[in-house]
């Protein structure tokens, strides 16, 4: 039994991180989006367009980490779109970021064609345990180098949020957009500025995606991942440490499929990489109930603009 159990909870283990960091990097951004007041359905473009152009930067250039850059470039420029286009009047947040997820994804496909069959520079993992005999063991501590610098914006958002003038800034815009505006504060500058910042964020995502794992670029990166990642924000009731626990959750049930593969469990492997898009609709299902809908939310996201 030890012999199945085991090698599925450490393959459970290295997916957690390797599956969850791209949900991470994109919670993340989404979360500081929304802390604003602003809803950005667009960063599942933002992540299948940061993914290509850090493939293609770290083709082109022949270093992964310049990738990674390209990538969170990229990122901010169409989370920026977002952001300044959301800023004019009539303009609706939802229907725009839909369409910015069409842009994103269109412009990726059009561009990417060429990087679909080379090879690029790929991020090399950080391995924890080098120490171990187990195999297992070994290949579910090699973590993915983007994976801390995940936890640490974190961190860094969490205290940031909570315990500066610039957190206090945008948490008003947040909350009462009229409040912030008596205090002489831009409103729409303040969006812009953490949509963008959001963008990078998320694009960190997208270089994980074919920098690390599964390290190619096609057309199917994504899967949905940016989409997921967004819901995940609302199970963690706006909160950068609650997103971390959340990818890493979201992670670890889309690492379970491959898990029981790799012991000879093929039975109803489709069924178990569904989970993610059914804990998806578990979650939104349960935060939308009338006692806990929106509980930890900005108050401006519930204003029709």
């Amino acid at each position: 039994m030890n012999d199945i159990v085991l090698p599925v909870l450490w393959a459970v283990l290295g997916g957690a991180i390797r599956v969850g960091t791209p949900f991470l990097f994109v919670s993340l951004g989404e979360c500081l989006t929304e802390q604003s007041g602003r809803i950005n359905l667009g960063l599942e473009g933002v992540l299948v367009l940061s993914s290509m152009a850090a493939f293609g930067g770290a083709y082109l250039s022949g270093s992964a980490w310049a990738g990674v850059a390209l990538a969170m470039v990229a990122g901010a420029l169409l989370a920026g779109v977002h952001g300044v286009l959301c800023g004019l009047r009539r303009v609706n947040d939802i229907a725009m970021g839909i369409a910015v997820m069409m842009l994103g994804t269109g412009l990726a496909f059009y561009l990417g064609k060429p990087l679909i069959q080379p090879q690029a520079p790929t991020l090399q993992p950080i391995v924890l345990g080098g120490a171990s005999s187990s195999a297992q063991l070994q290949a579910a501590l090699s973590i993915n180098p983007l994976f801390p610098i995940g936890v640490v914006i974190a961190l860094a958002l969490a205290w940031l949020l909570a315990n500066t003038r610039w957190g206090l800034i945008v948490r008003m815009v947040g909350d009462s957009s009229d409040a912030a505006r008596a205090q002489g504060i831009s409103v729409n500058r303040v969006r812009t500025s953490t949509t963008m910042a959001g963008g990078a964020i998320a694009g960190l995502g997208g270089a994980s995606l074919t920098l690390f794992y599964p390290g190619s670029w096609n057309e199917l990166l994504s899967s949905g991942q940016g989409l997921i990642a967004i819901a995940l924000v609302i199970f963690a009731r706006w909160r950068p440490l609650a997103c971390l626990w959340a990818s890493l959750l979201f992670g670890g049930a889309g690492a379970l499929g491959p898990a029981l593969q790799s012991v000879g469990i093929n039975s109803a492997y489709y069924l178990f990489n569904a989970v993610p898009y059914a804990l998806t609709l578990l979650i939104l299902i349960l935060a939308c109930t009338p006692h806990r809908r929106l509980q930890g939310a900005p108050s401006e996201l519930s204003v029709q603009r």
